[in-house]
């Protein structure tokens, strides 16, 4: 790798971006799998509502990519469809 200033300010920005990114993705996959644990259907449609809204603020900052983001809602909605 070139020891230019551009490039080097090229790397910079590109770990930033990577670790706001992984942040994010963190927070989803967390949201997600509080939802996918609970037993109870009150409960999961509350943490059910919380994960929705962080999938779609995510896919429309450009982290994950739209239908990653419908799957992922669609798994939480059938999740929520079979419990009791």
């Amino acid at each position: 790798m070139s020891a230019k200033g551009s490039v080097l300010k090229r790397v910079r920005q590109s770990n930033k971006a990577n670790a706001r990114n992984k942040n994010y993705k963190s927070l989803v996959k967390t949201a997600i799998k509080k939802v996918l644990t609970e037993e109870k259907k009150e409960e999961a449609t509350k943490k059910a509502s919380d994960a929705f809204s962080k999938i779609d603020k995510v896919a429309s900052k450009g982290i994950i990519h739209k239908r990653k983001a419908a799957n992922q809602k669609s798994k939480i909605s059938k999740h929520l469809s079979n419990l009791k």
